[in-house]
Formats: structure tokens, sequence, C-alpha cells
């Protein structure tokens, strides 16, 4: 199993969700590139982190 924690950044505000930009690190291609979070979870974060874990 892998697993890594992923950092992103708000990007914009759509009508029912907000969209986040990989920030990856130095080095590294982006591992999701980009996501969405509906608004009522993401609030006003202005960050977030993900953890993403890879199961065989």
């Amino acid at each position: 199993m892998t697993k890594k924690t992923v950092t992103f950044e708000f990007e914009k505000e759509t009508k029912n969700s907000v969209r986040y930009q990989e920030i990856p690190e130095p080095g590294q291609a982006p591992v999701a590139g980009t996501i969405y979070l509906q608004k009522w979870f993401a609030q006003t974060s202005k960050t977030i982190e993900v953890t993403i874990e890879t199961k065989d």
C-alpha cells in the first residue's frame, strides 16, 4: 500500500461547490490536479489536505 497526503489551495467558487488546485511538491508531478468539494463541507477553507491510499 502507498499512502500520500496532498495539499490543495482555493482556486474558485462555483454555484454549489468550491474548486481547489493541488500544490505539488517541488520536482514532483501533481497526483490529482484539481478537486471539487461541496460548499456545505468546504465552507471558507482556503487550503485542504487529502490523504490518498492505494490498496492492492
